[in-house]
């Protein structure tokens, strides 16, 4: 089978922000050629990714990130006519069986499962058919429905059912149950730490809040106070950030079992991963934006990040945007030639200089273009080498 990967290089620039920081409160950072570098982890991109995924894509087609399995289970169970006295039950062994291990909440008598676990909605509804069928069988008795469940069929049913199903999030991204592998889903997609392509430093904004009923002079409690009722900080920091992510398109493919979903799913990763942010203090800052530039390829011998053409950091005091880009064109041009492997395709979406500096790379059209266009281009090759 041929391999296709997809790759996704981004240039976008971040004014003042704090979008992702550490435990003490400053912008995330990383050293890179020798100097720090302004950074945002993949964690944080990827849960912007999924969160934009509930605006392009069907509930039916995501999973839910939760410790709150059971209570998916036992709603779908009320919903179809079981009494609420036997769902709770009939769910939680059924999500044991499958090899989820419970533990009671710290609040109420909830179970929930020892970490937090990417459920598709499918697999849940999966494992209240399972119960509902163990009911059925016992003829509405639910201590043998319990018994069912418990027994090793019961229990090879229900791993079955979270090995199958997966939403095009759990596909993209992976699930891993560390007391089961049996039930781990290697992710499709890789997603690169954002590192900006220059040096970059943290700042701290001084501020100060006004506490809007002193009145001054006329204040009866006391002395005249003109003070801030507080002062304090803000690290941030500001960017042009390289971005990258891949998607083998033949293993996502496999996992959803479904070419149409496969490139749907494609064509919604690339619109969210593209235009979401992280949010942390977006209302402090204003920090949203577009990327100046994209870059997309189709490849059939490995995912190749360009994150080199920025090893040595970029210096410029006329905006770092537009020589980056033309840093990653010969970067990208250069590795084409030195290792004999051309990307199968290529698309460019630019913004002004920036576009004009990746002239050659390929072809260059709208973003609203690009989503549709790549995912098309992947499963036909994915189609034709099955």
């Amino acid at each position: 089978m041929t391999r296709t990967f997809i790759d996704v290089h981004i240039l976008q620039t971040v004014p003042p922000s704090c979008v992702n920081r550490d435990d003490t409160g400053s912008p995330k950072s990383a050293r890179y050629g020798g100097v720090k570098r302004a950074r945002v982890s993949s964690q944080a991109w990827k849960r912007a990714t999924r969160k934009a995924f509930d605006d392009l894509l069907e509930a039916s087609d995501l999973g839910v990130r939760t410790k709150r399995v059971v209570d998916m289970v036992t709603e779908d169970l009320v919903a179809s006519g079981v009494s609420s006295e036997d769902a709770e039950p009939l769910a939680t062994e059924a999500v044991l069986s499958s090899g989820l291990k419970l533990t009671k909440a710290r609040k109420g008598t909830r179970q929930e499962t020892e970490f937090l676990v990417l459920v598709s909605w499918q697999q849940a509804q999966a494992l209240a058919g399972l119960a509902r069928a163990a009911l059925e069988s016992a003829g509405g008795e639910i201590t043998g429905a319990l018994a069912d469940l418990k027994s090793a069929e019961g229990k090879r049913a229900a791993k079955r059912i979270l090995q199958q199903g997966n939403s095009l999030d759990l596909a993209l991204f992976g699930r891993m149950v560390a007391n089961d592998t049996d039930l781990n889903v290697d992710a499709t997609c890789q997603v690169a730490h954002a590192l900006s392509v220059h040096a970059a430093d943290s700042e701290f904004d001084y501020f100060t809040a006004v506490d809007d009923l002193k009145v001054g002079a006329d204040d009866t409690d006391g002395a005249a106070d003109a003070g801030a009722g507080m002062i304090g900080t803000v690290e941030f920091t500001s960017a042009t950030l390289y971005r990258y992510a891949s998607i083998d398109a033949v293993h996502l493919a496999e996992a959803l079992g479904d070419a149409e979903m496969t490139e749907r799913g494609i064509a919604a990763f690339l619109q969210a991963f593209v235009t979401s942010m992280p949010t942390g203090k977006i209302n402090t800052f204003g920090n949203r934006t577009l990327p100046e530039a994209v870059v997309v390829s189709i490849r059939e011998d490995q995912p190749v990040s360009y994150v080199g053409a920025f090893e040595t950091p970029i210096e410029s005091r006329t905006g770092y945007v537009v020589p980056a880009a033309a840093a990653l064109r010969d970067w990208a041009t250069d590795t084409s030639e030195a290792y004999g492997v051309d990307p199968v395709a290529t698309w460019v979406v630019g913004v002004g200089a920036a576009g004009d500096s990746l002239a050659g790379l390929g072809e260059r059209l709208p973003f609203a273009q690009l989503p549709d266009a790549v995912a098309h281009g992947a499963v036909a090759r994915v189609r034709e080498s099955v």
